[in-house]
């Protein structure tokens, strides 16, 4: 085995900020889309608690958590410049990316499906999810991006989550005053990478021919 295994979701907002990094990096991958009601043998080997995304090296070492994949092979090659060039600035990106996963997906997770958590609704996550819109929309009202000047680890690794968020009542959504956070989420959605990104693939089984992503 020469390329990385990548054991993926399509769907997973996880799975969804690994596979932006690997288009990003240009790095190569044997993926492996995952059916999460029965997971293979081999991601259950790599990584016993079954949830991707997984990333297996060539030399045998597992990554199973999505942004040391992303830092992984952004550091190996980042032509797109999508990490901070400060230790300051790098901070600062893995603070909101931190926030996001720490207490927004939480919230969001409540919001889109409430009866898993025994809830009637999800509408007191919504108002407390959108704290973290708010600040970011903030950010976005002065600058195009998290980032900064352009796309970067940030933005890659938060607007799987912010689509998620979106989309579980696009009108209520849409209804907000976050022109700077809408346009963002909107050009993400309408860009080559995130079609890439979103591109279907088979569901894996053990003896299958390989899948590349990026495919060409």
């Amino acid at each position: 085995m020469t390329e990385p295994v990548l054991y993926s979701f399509r769907r997973c907002p996880y799975a969804m900020r690994a596979r932006l990094a690997l288009l990003a990096s240009g790095t190569r991958v044997q993926l492996r889309e995952v059916v999460l009601k029965d997971k293979p043998a081999a991601l259950l080997a790599a990584s016993p608690k079954g949830t991707v995304p997984v990333m297996v090296l060539a030399g045998g070492e597992v990554i199973d958590q999505s942004l040391n994949i992303m830092l992984k092979v952004l550091r190996d090659h980042d032509p797109l410049m999508w990490l901070p060039t400060t230790e300051d600035a790098l901070a600062r990106s893995l603070n909101l990316i931190a926030r996001c996963d720490g207490e927004f997906k939480p919230h969001l997770d409540r919001y889109k499906y409430p009866h898993r958590f025994n809830l009637i609704d999800g509408l007191e996550n919504r108002a407390q999810g959108a704290i973290f819109l708010i600040a970011i929309n903030e950010v976005l009202s002065v600058q195009d991006f998290l980032h900064g000047p352009h796309w970067g680890l940030a933005d890659a690794a938060i607007a799987p989550f912010v689509r998620q968020f979106a989309h579980t009542d696009a009108v209520w959504f849409s209804a907000q005053p976050w022109n700077g956070l809408q346009g963002w989420l909107q050009a993400f959605e309408a860009s080559e990478t995130f079609a890439r990104c979103m591109q279907k693939m088979p569901a894996w089984r053990e003896g299958d021919a390989l899948t590349w992503f990026p495919a060409s």
